[in-house]
C-alpha cells in the first residue's frame, strides 16, 4: 500500500524521497518523478518521515540506523515520524519515547493507521486514524489529505492504532459472520450469491459485505491483501482491552478463529478465505490434501 500512497503524495506535489525494502518497488517510484533513499538513514534531514511497513518490528529494525544518526546529530525541532501501519497501541508508544530519546526531544511520533485496502490508497481515498499532539496533527494534515478522504484525530499517541483495532474488529467479527452464514445457506442448499444480495438490501448491509461478500460467495480467495494480518490486528485489541479492563468476548473468539486460519495454511490468501477455515472446522475429517487443493485453486 506504501507505493500508490507515496505516488498520490507526488501528485499533490510533495517532494518525496523513498526508501523500499525491495529494489523494484523504489526503481518503480522513481519513474513516476519521486527521489530514492539507499537506506533510511539518509531520511534523517526530513521534515516529516512516514513508515509503511507490515509491524511495528519492521519499523523498528528499518528506524535503527536513523535513530544512531540522531544520537549524533539530532534533526530538527518539529520532525515529524508517521507510523501508517497498524501496530499495537500500547508499543507505538515505546517507539515514541525511542524516538523522543534518540532525537534529544527534537521528533515526534504520530500513529496514522488506514483504512481501504489497497484500492483506496490507489485512489487516495483512504480513511485515516491519527493519534498524537493536537499541533503536530494540524502541521501533518495536509499530507494525510494527500492519500485520504477521512482523516481524524482521535488522541494522543497510540489513539490511532486504537481506533484501527477497533476497524478491524468490526471487519473481522462481520467477515467471520458472512462466512457462517454462507457455509450454513450452502450446506442447507441454499444459493450464497443470491442469500448475500438479498442481504444487502436490509439491515445485514454493509461495506464489508459489499467488499468481501461477492469473492465469498464465489469462493474466490485470490489475495488482496493477507489474511494473517487480521490474526495480528485482534491481538492489539485484545492487548489493548486487558490494560483498561475492557471484556472483548467477540475479539476473542475472532483471534482464536484466525489463528486455527493461520494454522490451516491459509493466511497468505484473502480475508474471505475464513470461509474456508470454517468449512475446514465443520469437517474435521479434512485432509491436508484437500487444503492443498484449495490454496492452488485460488493461485490460479
Amino acid at each position: 500500500m506504501g507505493a500508490p500512497m507515496a505516488g498520490n503524495l507526488l501528485k499533490a506535489g510533495w517532494s518525496v524521497t523513498a526508501w523500499n525494502r525491495s529494489s523494484a518497488a523504489a526503481e518503480d517510484f522513481v519513474g513516476l518523478g519521486g527521489a530514492r533513499a539507499r537506506k533510511v538513514a539518509d531520511l534523517r534531514n526530513e521534515p516529516v518521515i512516514i513508515f509503511m511497513l507490515p509491524d511495528l518490528s519492521y519499523i523498528e529494525d528499518a528506524a535503527a540506523g536513523l535513530l544512531a544518526e540522531w544520537r549524533m546529530t539530532p534533526p530538527r525541532p518539529g520532525t515529524l515520524v508517521a507510523v501508517m501501519s497498524s501496530v499495537s497501541p500500547v508499543a507505538v508508544q515505546a517507539f515514541g519515547r525511542a524516538v523522543a530519546e534518540a532525537s534529544g526531544g527534537n521528533a515526534v511520533v504520530l500513529d496514522v493507521p488506514v483504512s481501504g485496502g489497497t484500492e483506496g490508497a490507489q485512489r487516495g481515498t483512504l480513511a485515516i486514524m491519527a493519534g498524537g499532539p493536537k499541533e503536530h496533527f494540524e502541521r501533518l494534515l495536509p499530507v494525510l489529505e494527500a492519500m485520504g478522504t477521512t482523516v481524524r484525530r482521535l488522541g494522543e499517541l497510540g489513539a490511532g492504532s486504537l481506533a484501527k483495532a477497533c476497524n478491524q474488529l468490526i471487519v473481522g467479527i462481520t467477515t467471520a459472520a458472512l462466512a457462517e452464514a454462507a457455509e450454513l445457506a450452502e450446506r442447507s442448499g441454499m444459493d450464497v450469491e443470491s442469500l448475500f444480495e438479498v442481504l444487502s438490501g436490509g439491515l445485514a448491509g454493509s461495506r464489508v459485505l459489499d467488499f468481501v461478500g461477492p469473492r465469498m460467495a464465489a469462493k474466490d480467495y485470490a489475495p488482496t491483501g493477507p489474511a494473517k494480518f487480521m490474526h495480528k490486528d485482534l491481538s492489539f485489541v485484545l492487548e489493548s482491552a486487558a490494560a483498561v479492563g475492557a471484556a472483548v468476548p467477540m475479539a476473542s473468539a475472532g483471534a482464536e478463529l484466525y489463528g486455527k486460519l493461520k494454522d490451516q495454511g491459509l493466511g497468505d490468501l484473502d480475508l474471505a478465505v475464513v470461509r474456508q477455515t470454517i468449512a475446514n472446522l465443520s469437517d474435521p475429517k479434512v485432509t491436508a490434501a484437500r487444503m492443498t487443493a484449495t490454496v492452488q485453486g485460488t493461485a490460479r
